[in-house]
């Protein structure tokens, strides 16, 4: 019963934030994909980090849980594409666009915020780092003599940046306004 008292309420609010926007859910998401893009394009390209982007993974966990896996995956991948064409190598969008789907895969089952972390961290540290081994092989002709290689790259810079967006998160949490912003992109 609570349930689905729940969900008429979270219906009703999505309803009313529809009717006020006139957006539907769905170009909600794709909005706010396509600021995080941008968000995290902007912070990247002021303060970087030799083979780090920390901000990337900053804003792949808000992405994560805001919006979801794919729309998550959906904001990694433009931000990689843009700083592709601004001259990052193809790790910019091979080392992204794990880390929110993991992410945003373990949030919607647990509802945890330090899963996202973990999702994170293991998307992008592990799972981005052992995909960036052949492409910088086959594209750009670089043989870093073992898949292993990025790890220790990409790991700390997950870490890093995943803190980062947790402490937003929880900060959100803390003033009340985390609930009202998951209930308003729906």
């Amino acid at each position: 019963m609570n349930k689905t008292v729940n969900r008429t309420v979270k219906e009703k609010n999505r309803a009313a934030v529809q009717q006020r926007t006139g957006m539907s859910l769905r170009t909600r998401k794709m909005v706010l994909a396509a600021m995080f893009a941008c968000l995290a394009f902007v912070l990247n390209t002021f303060v970087y980090f030799p083979a780090m982007a920390p901000f990337q993974h900053f804003v792949d966990v808000l992405a994560a849980v805001f919006l979801g896996p794919w729309y998550g995956f959906v904001s990694a991948l433009l931000c990689g594409l843009m700083r592709m064409m601004c001259g990052r190598t193809i790790q910019a969008v091979a080392g992204a666009v794990f880390g929110p789907i993991l992410g945003g895969l373990l949030y919607r089952k647990t509802k945890n915020i330090y899963l996202v972390f973990a999702g994170e961290v293991v998307g992008t540290g592990f799972c981005g780092a052992m995909v960036s081994y052949p492409l910088m092989k086959i594209f750009y002709g670089l043989d870093a003599q073992s898949p292993f290689y990025y790890i220790p790259f990409y790991t700390p810079a997950a870490a890093v940046g995943a803190a980062m967006g947790i402490a937003v998160l929880l900060l959100l949490k803390r003033a009340g306004v985390f609930g009202r912003m998951m209930d308003a992109i729906g």
